[in-house]
């Protein structure tokens, strides 16, 4: 299988469905109360239209994979995530450009979301690294990132120019085949917890 294929993931907990201009209205929803998190990069309600376009912009040109999280128990949409930086011939891909509303931060969703990807990624795709990527100064991010069993890579300073001119430090983080059944058996015992 190949990492830019559009496919239809889920789980007990979420469906990943392709992203389409049809969840826009949703989305622009679940953007609400997420407006003071200056280091990520999260469109407004009004800009959900043009952020859906830009990530569609990416998947015809083979760089990016997109989904819009879909949170079962409510029947919502609650975000997006991506495969973005996808380099194909070399089985390498960032799990990225991820953000949750305020009603799935801090439950299953990100876990079971992540679940989903990781094995969509190592199972059926044969990446041999999956890469996770945040800013310095979101720590809540981070701290996601090392829960699912993630090992920091470094951090690459000065990486980036916000579009408030603000110099990003970006934290890299990874998980490589071997390190995936591991990976997989905790996030399956934090679903399984609750």
């Amino acid at each position: 299988m190949l990492l830019t294929e559009p496919v239809t993931l889920e789980n007990a907990f979420v469906r990943l469905e392709p992203l389409a201009v049809e969840h826009a209205d949703a989305l622009a929803e679940a953007a609400v109360g997420l407006e003071h998190a200056w280091y990520t990069s999260v469109p407004t309600g009004a800009g959900v239209p043009a952020e859906i376009a830009r990530r569609l912009a990416w998947q015809a040109e083979g760089s990016m994979n997109p989904w819009a999280i879909r949170r079962l128990d409510i029947d919502r949409i609650v975000g997006m995530t991506t495969y973005c930086n996808i380099d194909q011939p070399n089985r390498h891909v960032e799990i990225g450009h991820t953000w949750l509303a305020v009603e799935a931060q801090r439950t299953a969703v990100n876990t079971a979301a992540k679940l989903l990807l990781l094995a969509y990624a190592f199972d059926e795709c044969d990446a041999i690294a999956v890469e996770l990527r945040t800013h310095w100064h979101n720590r809540q991010s981070r701290e996601a990132i090392a829960r699912l069993g993630a090992k920091q890579d470094g951090v690459l300073r000065n990486h980036r120019i916000g579009t408030d001119g603000t110099l990003r430090d970006t934290v890299v983080f990874s998980i490589l085949p071997h390190e995936w059944p591991a990976v997989r058996l905790g996030l399956q015992e934090r679903l399984a917890r609750g």
